[in-house]
């Protein structure tokens, strides 16, 4: 079921909404946006007479996202501070963020087209995020204890980003987003990769056990024994 809206979003606008609902809100909205979100999805945009250049201005409150376990958030302009902290399993998009994104973030996908604050991903220990670092700025924005920040060079990160950004793109009519894929081959090189460097160890040990024909669940188990031997 889809709901569309209108005006600004108070308080913890669709908080913990489930799969199966989507909430469509046209204007803005204040802090806890998405707040436990668990499974549904959101789309936010600005009013097309706004005058304004969505990437540029913020849309959001603070701690949008926060606790968030699964579904999707498409927010089209910059959310304030603390974007998506503990989320775990929930996928994030917006055109830049204030201070301490993705604070104590355990899982999910986060995709940011444009600057980030002071702090990003503090305590970050799961998940991935792919951030648009135009300016080359983002590597002293970071807190770098538990991170790694890369290039995106591999062709699964590559597919996975232009198809989160298509998504993006056709929910909120995003002109930056537009402008991405259109020129995709070459604007992928502006963006960066952050990953606890624990988090890939992990991935990187499961996809060793799956590639041996063990299922996903045992892949895990395996993974996390030979982590724990190694002291990794």
């Amino acid at each position: 079921m889809t709901v569309e809206l209108t005006g600004g979003g108070g308080q913890s606008f669709g908080a913990f909404i489930p799969k199966g609902l989507t909430l469509k809100l046209t204007g803005d909205a204040n802090d806890g946006f998405g707040k436990g979100l668990s499974g549904g999805k959101l789309i936010l945009t600005p009013f097309a007479d706004s005058g304004f250049e969505a990437s540029e201005n913020i849309i959001v409150g603070n701690v949008a996202l926060y606790g968030a376990t699964a579904g999707k958030a498409y927010i089209c302009g910059k959310a304030g501070e603390r974007f998506m902290i503990r989320n775990s399993g929930a996928t994030g998009v917006c055109e830049g963020t204030g201070d301490h994104g993705l604070e104590y973030m355990t899982g999910g996908k986060a995709v940011i087209l444009g600057e980030v604050g002071k702090n990003f991903a503090a305590g970050m220990s799961g998940g991935i995020a792919y951030i648009l670092d135009e300016h080359h700025t983002l590597y002293t924005k970071i807190n770098k204890a538990l991170v790694e920040m890369s290039e995106i060079t591999e062709d699964a990160d590559k597919n996975e980003l232009r198809q989160i950004l298509s998504d993006y793109e056709q929910a909120t009519g995003s002109s930056k987003a537009k402008a991405i894929l259109d020129d995709f081959d070459n604007k992928v090189s502006s963006f960066k990769k952050i990953i606890p460097t624990d988090y890939r160890h992990m991935l990187m040990l499961i996809a060793k056990y799956e590639e041996q024909g063990i299922g996903k669940e045992q892949a895990v188990y395996e993974a996390f024994k030979e982590s724990c031997k190694t002291g990794a």
